[in-house]
Parts: structure tokens; C-alpha cells; sequence
């Protein structure tokens, strides 16, 4: 038989796609061709696939070989098809027994000396393949580890071409190798980072267990030096742990970004790019094949801009759409690829250029129109998406060298997020959702939860006055609906409406 085929995957995002990989053999002028719309690195598989089936003793047949990806209007990139692409060249030339390789998905690279060299994005393509129903993936070994997170697929791992043929039948030695490993960092300590070293800041840190226990956005504005860093890396350390599933999606991302997963990692991210950042770094980009920018890599955790004021306008707005949909959407021509994109967003600003304007003792030497251009990089629609608004205020001399640490911890905070969340979660089982944050406005103000009218009263004003949208309205019941949950009160009263109004409009406290 001068025909044979097997499967590899193509990802599109975070999406697999099964791919069929066909190999023909025929009596022409000796060539071997690739089509099926690659890509210029799967393309140049032709010379990797035959010189590492050279050196692994396994000649290929000296006649025409076409390989057909199909279907051939998805685009495929990469080196991650070579492993499938010996494989049926090799089942067509009679090498190895082309039943055992049709109902197997093969995933790797191949380097010139036989090696079977580790690719990205194998998790997404493990799941891919578990989901279309295969049994059997066969992956490099320095992947192993993420490959064997997905349940319910047989993995089998391998150093060399030669040792995959031999699974699969060839009559070949298998030649000792050293394994091409993927460097691996450890995972984050989650207790790294205490609350305990906050000083002076109760308020802030206050507002800061209100955004983990609801899920919402925050931002933070102060004079340098304030402490505004400080309190945004300590927020994945209170959120509660990641669920397996949740962590699923955060190593698949990072397996997309060639990262190491060698296992799951239950802290929520923290992705901090810096001020210099472009649109593409934020949203992620790519000719032929899209990557994962910050805000894919943020996903399930936290997208912290430091100096947000920094950041040029364009890519600030690009947070907008995913701050709706929980989802990031990359258009290219030929294709559209999507990553998820459901994180909680904290900004750190000065007040202005200098960050002097309004601190007490300090001298502002900037201009009123700087100012204001400093302020307004922030666009109103922007703006209107952020939960909570605090001003932070530097810390005072005789409470920063008292000699006394702050009450509360960060395993202490976390416990308050966790029964918090907990008690959303129980509110809203019957529901998709899990958190106040997610919750559409018109659950909120129609219905069973709907607020009486003299304790909305505050809201109502603010909204017929202008001072808030609608969209506003509904992130400040949402607030006040997570800081019932921390009270442990069956619903919001003038208190927690008054609160959250005032975290809402960035008033000092």
C-alpha cells in the first residue's frame, strides 16, 4: 500500500484541531512536497523528517512523496507535525505498519539526528485529541509531564524517532539518547508576599480584600511611594486557590508560551507588563500564528499596570472588550484565533507627572494642561469599567517607624475571600456564574434581588444626576453585594451602598 495516514494537531489560540496527515508514495521523479497550506518552518519539515529518518536507519523510499494536511483551508504552523509527517511517510514506504499509526496522534519535533525535540502548546493539543475521542498520543519527552494532566488519553513519551517506530513495528535498533528537556522553573511560593507588611494602609487593604472576594477591578491612585505596588502584588496571594479545571486553562495558556508545565500551579497568576508595552504585547499577535499576549497570560488571575498612566491609549483600550467578555479575539487574514481572558484588572497611577499634585508638604511643579493630559490618558469608558477607584495616601512618619506590623495576614485575608466567595457561590448555584462580578446588572436590580427603594436611594440620585451610567450602577451594586458577603448579611443595606459609591468615586476614606 503506497498510501498511508495518521493525525497531528493544529492550534488555533487555544483551540486544537485535528489534522490528518496522508503520505503517497509514487513512481516519478524522485521529490518530497508538503501541501496543504503550511506554514515556512512546517515547510521546512521536508529536510528535517528526512535526514532525521537517515540517522535513525530508517531510509526513506527514493520515489515521490507527497504529504497532504488535511483539511487544507486550516492554517498549520510550526515543527510540532514532523513526528506525524515521518510517520506516515514512513508507513507508506512499508517501514512500519500503517494500522497501528492510523488511530494515533502524533505531536513533536524532530531534530537532524533522530531526536524527538519538545514543541508548545501540548496540553491544548493533548485535550484536542482527548476531546475528537483518540486514545493513544505519542509526545516528546521533554513534554511528558503537561501531556499526562489530561485524563482519560494513553501518553506515551519519546526521546527518538527510532523509539516511536518501533512502537509502531520497525525492524531498527534504538540508540541511546539524551532526552531534549524544556527548562522548568519552580512554582510561586503563595506565601511570598504577606499583607502583614503593609503598613499603615487599612483602608487600601480593606478595598483590596473587597476586589478579591467579588472578582472586580480596581484602581489605585496615589503619590509615589504610597505603597500602590506593594498592595497590587499581594492580591493573588488572598484569591483563593485555583480549581483544577481553572488550573487546566491557566497551563494551557502557558504551555502556548512555550513555558515548562510540569505540573498544576493553584496560585492565580500575575501577569505586570511594563509601561512600554504595545498593543500586540498586551492582546498578543503573530503573522501566521497567533500568540498569548499579558492578557491571556493573566488569565484566572490578576493584569496589574503599574504606572497605567504610562501606557500609550490605544493599548489601554484594548482591555476593554475582554473586560466585557472574559475573551480576547486575534484577527488575521485566514484566520481568527481566541484565548480567555478573565482576569481581574488593577491599574497604579500618580496624580500627575511629577506625583507631587495634592500631597501635603510636597511641591507640584507641573502645569494645570499637563495635569490634565496626565488624568485623561485614562479614557472614560475605561474608567467606567473599574470596580473600585481609591485614592492611597502615603504613609505617616511616627506609624511607618513604630515597630509594629499590620493585623492582618494574607492567610487571614484569604479566609475572609474564601468564605466570602463562598457565600456568592451558594447564592448563585443555580446560575452559571460564581462571583458577584460576573453577575449581569439586570439580576441585580430586577427581581427576587432586587433592593428596596430607600436603600438604592443614593444610587438612584447619582444616576439621575449623571454621575454614574448604568454601567457604573450596576458595578456598585455588585460591590455592595460583595461587601454584604464579607459583613455576612443576606443582603446590602444603606452601608454597604454607601461604601461601595464611595470606593466607586475614588473619594478618600
Amino acid at each position: 500500500m503506497s498510501t498511508s495516514r495518521t493525525w497531528a494537531v493544529a492550534l488555533t489560540g487555544v483551540d486544537g484541531h485535528l489534522v490528518e496527515v496522508e503520505a503517497d508514495i509514487s513512481n516519478q521523479t524522485p521529490e518530497f512536497r508538503i501541501i496543504g497550506l503550511p506554514d515556512k518552518s512546517l515547510g521546512e519539515a521536508v529536510q528535517r523528517v528526512h535526514n532525521a529518518c537517515k540517522n535513525a536507519g530508517l531510509d526513506l523510499p527514493r520515489r515521490r512523496l507527497t504529504v497532504n494536511l488535511s483539511p487544507a483551508s486550516l492554517p498549520k504552523h510550526g515543527a510540532g507535525f514532523d513526528l506525524g509527517i515521518a510517520m506516515a511517510c514512513l508507513a507508506a514506504g512499508g517501514a512500519i505498519a500503517p494500522r497501528s499509526i492510523a488511530a494515533t496522534v502524533h505531536i513533536g519535533e524532530l531534530g537532524l539526528d533522530g531526536r524527538v525535540r519538545p514543541v508548545p502548546g501540548v496540553l491544548p493539543a493533548v485535550f484536542a485529541a482527548a476531546r475528537a475521542g483518540f486514545q493513544t498520543v505519542i509526545v516528546p519527552r521533554g513534554n511528558e509531564a503537561e501531556a499526562r494532566l489530561v485524563p482519560g488519553v494513553e501518553v506515551r513519551a519519546a526521546a527518538s524517532l527510532a523509539e516511536v517506530a518501533v512502537w509502531h513495528g520497525a525492524d531498527v535498533e534504538v540508540p541511546e539518547v539524551e532526552p531534549v528537556e524544556v527548562a522548568w522553573t519552580p512554582p510561586r511560593r503563595p506565601d511570598a508576599l504577606d499583607l502583614s507588611e503593609v503598613v499603615g494602609q487599612e483602608e487600601a487593604v480593606e478595598a483590596l480584600i473587597v476586589a478579591a472576594a467579588g472578582g472586580h477591578h480596581m484602581l489605585l491612585s496615589g503619590p509615589p511611594g504610597a505603597g500602590k505596588t506593594m498592595l497590587a502584588r499581594r492580591l493573588p496571594g488572598i484569591m483563593p486557590a485555583l480549581e483544577e479545571q481553572e488550573a487546566l486553562e491557566v497551563a494551557s495558556v502557558r504551555s502556548l508560551c512555550g513555558e515548562a508545565v510540569a505540573e498544576l500551579d493553584a496560585l492565580p497568576p500575575l501577569e505586570a507588563p511594563h509601561h512600554s508595552a504595545t498593543v500586540a504585547a498586551l492582546v498578543g499577535g503573530g503573522s501566521r500564528s497567533a500568540r498569548p499576549g499579558a492578557i491571556a497570560r493573566a488569565h484566572r488571575g490578576v493584569l496589574f499596570l503599574d504606572e497605567a498612566a504610562e501606557f500609550s491609549r490605544v493599548a489601554l483600550d484594548a482591555l476593554r472588550q475582554p473586560l466585557e467578555s472574559g475573551a480576547i479575539e486575534v484577527h488575521r487574514a485566514g484566520f481568527t484565533a481566541k484565548f480567555p481572558a478573565r482576569f481581574q484588572l488593577v491599574l497604579a497611577m500618580n496624580p500627575c507627572p511629577c506625583g507631587n499634585h495634592g500631597v501635603r508638604g510636597a511641591e507640584c511643579v507641573c502645569p494645570p494642561m499637563a495635569i490634565r493630559r496626565y488624568t485623561t490618558r485614562l479614557s472614560g469608558p475605561l474608567r467606567d469599567r473599574i470596580d473600585i477607584d481609591l485614592q492611597v495616601s502615603r504613609v505617616a512618619a511616627s506609624r511607618a517607624m513604630s515597630g509594629t506590623s499590620a493585623e492582618l495576614t494574607t492567610a487571614q485575608a484569604r479566609d475572609r475571600v474564601a468564605s466570602a466567595r463562598a457565600r456568592a457561590a451558594l447564592r448563585w448555584k443555580s446560575t452559571r456564574w460564581r462571583r458577584n462580578a460576573d453577575v449581569p446588572g439586570t439580576w441585580l436590580r430586577q427581581g427576587s434581588l432586587r433592593l428596596p427603594a430607600a436603600t438604592r436611594a443614593p444610587l438612584d440620585r447619582a444616576l439621575e444626576r449623571g454621575a454614574l451610567t448604568l454601567r457604573g450602577y450596576d458595578r456598585v451594586l455588585r460591590v455592595a453585594w460583595t461587601m454584604a458577603d464579607l459583613a455576612e448579611v443576606d443582603r446590602p443595606g444603606l452601608d454597604e451602598i454607601g461604601r461601595a459609591l464611595q470606593l466607586r468615586r475614588g473619594l478618600p476614606r
